[in-house]
């Protein structure tokens, strides 16, 4: 069942149904790509976490509107908020990572630049850049049924990261560290992520981070690359968590 994200929900609680409108790609999505016919199933999401189950009822000018006869809390979100900071690789990987990371349940992806990064874009590189992996974030979502679209913030140096970093902070380190399942509590809902780029955290950035109450961790005696490691340590986290079940 395709799903939608879109502020345009009238629901009506006491009648248990409502109406939502689709404009835009997501109109050209359901009548040209999908080519979805009256009565066919369709998910409309807030954003919020609230999803409305419903059939397409009509296609009219560059609208889809869709009757709603189901809300309920969306199944698609974990019981942990993940934000997972991820140096700037090379390339395109980020946008691999952000994609991934969405569908394992990251609550948000945050590039920083390290010591030892090796693309350094300038602000306005980096604004197109974030904004282009908004839009993959926003594909992901809605492919893997997510209740809330993850944000992925804009570019910032590793230290501000560290200052502004949510919940309980866990820096992955080739140098070593604890095992993620010694980090993992049932009575944290937050936390942040820290994956180095290709060459790791510099020595210096490893004690800055326990210096502002981080652990760091590892991920076992193989070097993994700026891609796998933090999709890697994202799965082990939502495996321990119970929200791989």
């Amino acid at each position: 069942m395709p799903l939608f994200f879109t502020q345009n929900i009238v629901w009506d609680g006491d009648a248990g149904r409502g109406t939502a409108m689709l404009t835009g790609e997501d109109f050209r999505h359901i009548a040209k790509s999908l080519r979805m016919r009256h009565g066919e199933a369709v998910t409309a999401s807030d954003g919020r976490g609230t999803e409305y189950l419903g059939t397409l009822a009509a296609l009219s000018g560059e609208s889809a509107e869709i009757a709603l006869s189901e809300r309920r809390a969306s199944r698609g979100e974990p019981s942990v908020r993940v934000t997972l900071c991820v140096s700037m690789p090379k390339g395109d990987k980020l946008e691999l990572v952000t994609q991934k990371a969405v569908e394992l349940g990251a609550a948000a992806v945050w590039p920083v630049l390290t010591e030892r990064s090796v693309a350094r874009p300038d602000a306005k590189a980096a604004e197109k850049r974030v904004e282009r992996l908004r839009r993959v974030a926003l594909e992901a979502a809605k492919q893997c049924g997510r209740g809330v679209v993850p944000d992925v913030l804009p570019l910032a140096l590793f230290e501000e990261a560290l200052a502004r970093a949510p919940g309980e902070k866990i820096l992955f380190y080739e140098g070593g560290g604890a095992p993620l399942s010694a980090l993992a509590r049932p009575d944290t809902k937050e936390y942040t992520l820290f994956i180095g780029p290709e060459g790791g955290f510099a020595q210096e950035e490893v004690v800055l981070a326990e210096q502002s109450g981080a652990h760091t961790a590892t991920l076992g005696p193989r070097i993994l690359r700026a891609e796998t490691a933090p999709l890697a340590a994202l799965a082990i986290l939502m495996h321990l968590t119970g929200n791989m079940e």
